[in-house]
Formats: structure tokens, C-alpha cells, sequence
């Protein structure tokens, strides 16, 4: 027979912090990801930086693993606070 403890007030507090601050490192990696890309992007169509055109092709081709990377972290530290505390 398995007994289950019930979570105090301040461990709730506390999953519920750790959600948030996953949440926040989730849109830090978006917001890095949407820079990155319409950096690239803009250095691509503007015709006067043509000699940095191989650092926009670079940064279209590195945000989406930046994105991939945000998504994949995102989801396997909320399946760990799920399994932890549950």
C-alpha cells in the first residue's frame, strides 16, 4: 500500500515557479530564434550588405535548431516536473 503525501502550500508555490521560469526560458530561446531569423533575413533582401551575405544565409540555416532546441528543452523539463511531482 502506497501512501501518498499531500503537497504544502509553499511546494505548490514552488512547482508553480518552476512552470513559470521554464515558460520564460521557452520565449527566451523564441524571441532569440524570431531575432536570429529576421536578421538573416534582412541581411539577404538589403542589396547595400552584400559582403555579409554569407553571415545571413548562416543565421536563416541556425534559427530553426535554435527553435527545435527551445521546444525539445521546453517539453522535457515540464514531463520532469509532471513525473517529479505527481
Amino acid at each position: 500500500m502506497e501512501i501518498k503525501e499531500e503537497i504544502t502550500l509553499r511546494d505548490q508555490l514552488a512547482i508553480d515557479r518552476t512552470r513559470l521560469a521554464n515558460e520564460r526560458t521557452f520565449l527566451a530561446y523564441f524571441r532569440t530564434f524570431i531575432v536570429i531569423l529576421s536578421s538573416g533575413i534582412a541581411i539577404l533582401k538589403l542589396d547595400i550588405l552584400n559582403d555579409i551575405r554569407n553571415l545571413g544565409y548562416y543565421f536563416v540555416v541556425i534559427a530553426p535548431f535554435l527553435l527545435i532546441i527551445g521546444v525539445v528543452r521546453f517539453f522535457y523539463v515540464k514531463r520532469k516536473i509532471k513525473k517529479f511531482y505527481k
